[in-house]
C-alpha cells in the first residue's frame, strides 16, 4: 500500500505551485484580452474611409530635431497629399540642427508647400512643445495638424482629417501606427511593438471602453479648440504632451477624440536594441505617471510571454516549459494578425520568432517603470511627477535635500 502513496505523492510535488498556476492564468487571461484588441484594430482598419464635404485649408506643423532615418522621403510624402490647400511648416531649433540640410531641399524641392520656422524663446521645458508654440502661432490656417519627422503618410492623410473634424463633437483626430523600414534588430522590435500593442491598444482602448489614448506622431486640432484649451503653452511642461491633450479634450471641452481609419508610417531603419530599451524604459516612467501606479501595474496582463515566463522560472519542468511555449506562438501569431492588417505584408515567420524576445525587453521596461521617476530626454534628465509634468533632476534634487534638512 505504500508505493501508490509514494507514486502518488510523486505526481503531487511535479503539479505546479499555486503562483505558478496563477502566473499561467493570468497569461491565459492577457492573451483573451489581445485577441479581442486585435479583432478591433481589424474591424477599424476595414471600415471604409470617409469622404471630406468641405476641406478647409490646413497647417500641418512638423517639429524637426536631427537626421531622422528617411528624412527625406518623409518630407516628400507631406508634399505629395490629395488635399486642395495646406502648407507644411518645418520647426527647427538653431541653424546648426542637422535637420536644417533636409529641410532647405524640400522648400527648394516643393516651392510654397514648404516653410522653415525658426523657434523662438523656451517657454517650457519639454523641447518638442517649444517648437510647437512657435509654430502655431506662425501657421496661416484655422485647422492644425501635428506630425513628428519620422512620420510618413498615404495622400488621403488629410481628407480623412477633414472628414473627422466636420463633427462638432470630434476635438481631436489621431492616427493608428505601423512601423516601417526596418533595417536593424531595434527597428525590427519597435515596429513589432507597435503592430501587436501599439496601435491595437489604441483603437480598442477606443472602440471598447471609450478611452482616449492620443498618439503625438499625429494629432489634429482646430485652433480654436487648441485655444480654448491654452495652446500648447498648457502643456509646456509635461513630457508626455499628447497623451494629456486628449485628456483635456474630453475634461474642458467635453468632446471626444476620433482615431482616422488608415495607420501612419513610422519610419525606423537602424534603431539598435539599447535604443529600443531606453526608448519604452522611458515610455514607461511617463505611463507609470500617466495612468497611475494601479492601471500600470494591471497592464502586466498585457505581457503574457513576461508572465509565463516568471511561471517557467518559478516551476522549471516540462509542462511549465510547454505552456511557456504555447504562450510565446500564440502572442507571435496575434501580433502578426495585427501586423497584416496595418502593413501590406506583415512580417515573416522569422521576424515574428523575435516577439518573446521584444516582450520580454518590454518586461523590463515595465518593471523599469516601477522603480524610477527620471527620464533623459534630448541630453537633459528630468524627474517626471504625477500627470507627466517634468523638472530638471537637479532642482528635484535641491527640493529633497531641503526637505530632509528640515
Amino acid at each position: 500500500m505504500r508505493r501508490p502513496r509514494a507514486a502518488f505523492a510523486e505526481r503531487e510535488t511535479s503539479l505546479p505551485s499555486h503562483p505558478t498556476l496563477a502566473l499561467f492564468a493570468a497569461a491565459a487571461v492577457g492573451l483573451v484580452f489581445l485577441s479581442v484588441q486585435c479583432v478591433a484594430l481589424r474591424r477599424h482598419l476595414r471600415e471604409p474611409a470617409r469622404t471630406p464635404r468641405h476641406t478647409p485649408p490646413i497647417s500641418i506643423l512638423k517639429p524637426l530635431c536631427g537626421l531622422d532615418d528617411g528624412l527625406a522621403a518623409n518630407l516628400a510624402s507631406f508634399a505629395a497629399l490629395d488635399y486642395p490647400d495646406y502648407e507644411v511648416l518645418l520647426g527647427l531649433r538653431s541653424v546648426e540642427d542637422l535637420a536644417l540640410g533636409p529641410a532647405r531641399e524640400a522648400a527648394q524641392r516643393f516651392p510654397g508647400r514648404f516653410r522653415i520656422v525658426f523657434q523662438r524663446g523656451e517657454p517650457g521645458l519639454n523641447p518638442k512643445v517649444n517648437q510647437l508654440v512657435t509654430l502655431a502661432r506662425a501657421a496661416r490656417h484655422g485647422v492644425l495638424v501635428v506630425s513628428d519627422s519620422n512620420v510618413r503618410v498615404e495622400p488621403g492623410y488629410l481628407a480623412g482629417i477633414a472628414a473627422l473634424l466636420e463633427d462638432e463633437a470630434v476635438g481631436l483626430v489621431t492616427h493608428p501606427i505601423a512601423g516601417v523600414g526596418e533595417a536593424r534588430v531595434g527597428s525590427l522590435l519597435d515596429h513589432l511593438h507597435l503592430a501587436g500593442s501599439v496601435a491595437p491598444g489604441v483603437v480598442a482602448a477606443k472602440r471598447l471602453v471609450g478611452r482616449d489614448i492620443v498618439v503625438g506622431k499625429s494629432m489634429a486640432f482646430r485652433r480654436r479648440d487648441l485655444e480654448a484649451l491654452g495652446g500648447f503653452e498648457a502643456v509646456k511642461d509635461v513630457l508626455a504632451e499628447d497623451y494629456v491633450l486628449g485628456l483635456l479634450v474630453g475634461r474642458a471641452l467635453g468632446k471626444r477624440v476620433a482615431v482616422g481609419q488608415r495607420p501612419i508610417q513610422n519610419v525606423s531603419e537602424r534603431r539598435t536594441v539599447r535604443d529600443f530599451a531606453a526608448r519604452y524604459a522611458r515610455w514607461s516612467v511617463l505611463q507609470r505617471q500617466a495612468v497611475g501606479p494601479f492601471v500600470y501595474s494591471a497592464q502586466a496582463l498585457l505581457n503574457p510571454v513576461l508572465l509565463a515566463s516568471a511561471a517557467a522560472l518559478l516551476d522549471r519542468t516540462p509542462a511549465s516549459l510547454g505552456l511557456l511555449a504555447t504562450t510565446c506562438a500564440a502572442k507571435a501569431a496575434l501580433d502578426g494578425a495585427s501586423a497584416r492588417a496595418l502593413r501590406p505584408c506583415g512580417f515573416r515567420v522569422r521576424e515574428l520568432a523575435l516577439v518573446p524576445a521584444k516582450d520580454l525587453v518590454i518586461g523590463g521596461a515595465w518593471m523599469w517603470g516601477l522603480l524610477r521617476r527620471d527620464v533623459a530626454w534630448r541630453g537633459t534628465r528630468l524627474v517626471v511627477r504625477r500627470g507627466t509634468r517634468i523638472e530638471p533632476a537637479t532642482l528635484a534634487a535641491v527640493e529633497c535635500e531641503t526637505a530632509v534638512r528640515a
